[in-house]
C-alpha cells in the first residue's frame, strides 16, 4: 500500500468518508445477506450466486481499503491558504486552447475529487501536471489523447 500524502477539499474529504460509512454499513450487510441467501439454495460448489456474491464481497472489501487509506494519508487543503501566484492544487485556472482559440476554466483538485464535467482536473492528469507551478502569461504545450495542444494561462484565482 502507498504511503504518499492526498491533497483534498474539506468537502472531498467528507465525501470519502460518507462513502466509507456507506460501503461499511449498507453495502457489507447487502453483500452479507446476498451470501447467505445464496448458500441458503444448497450446493456450493456449482451455485453462480454465491460466487458472485463472494466475489463481490471481494472487490467491496479491496474498495473499503482503498477508501480507508486515502482517509489515512489524507492532508485537508485549506482553500484560504492557496497562493494564487502560481498553479496549485485548488488554484482554478482559466486558459486559452490555442489549438481550438477556446477559453476554458479549471479547479486543479486530487484525482479523488476529479470531474471534468465540472471543470475540477486531477493534478495528476497531463493537462493538470503541466500547469502546476507555472504563472499567468505562461504558454505550456499538453500532449493529450487528441494531440498535442498549447495552453496560455490567462489568470489564476483562488
Amino acid at each position: 500500500m502507498s504511503t504518499s500524502t492526498v491533497y483534498l477539499t474539506a468537502e472531498g474529504f467528507q465525501n470519502l468518508k460518507d462513502e466509507l460509512k456507506h460501503a461499511r454499513t449498507v453495502e457489507r450487510q447487502q453483500i452479507a445477506n446476498d451470501i447467505a441467501e445464496a448458500r441458503a439454495q444448497g450446493d456450493l460448489s456449482e451455485n453462480a450466486e454465491y460466487d458472485a456474491a463472494k466475489e463481490a464481497q471481494g472487490h467491496l472489501e479491496a474498495r473499503i481499503a482503498k477508501l480507508e487509506e486515502t482517509i489515512a494519508n489524507a492532508r485537508v487543503v485549506d482553500e484560504s491558504e492557496v497562493d494564487a501566484s502560481t498553479v496549485r492544487i485548488l488554484s482554478i485556472v482559466q486558459v486559452k486552447n490555442h489549438k481550438v482559440n477556446k477559453e476554458q476554466t479549471y479547479t486543479l483538485v486530487a484525482a479523488e475529487e476529479a470531474d471534468f464535467a465540472q471543470g475540477k482536473i486531477s493534478v495528476t492528469s497531463p493537462i493538470g501536471r503541466s500547469l502546476l507551478g507555472k504563472a499567468e502569461g505562461d504558454i505550456v504545450e499538453v500532449k493529450v489523447p487528441a494531440g498535442k495542444v498549447k495552453l496560455e494561462i490567462l489568470s489564476i484565482s483562488r
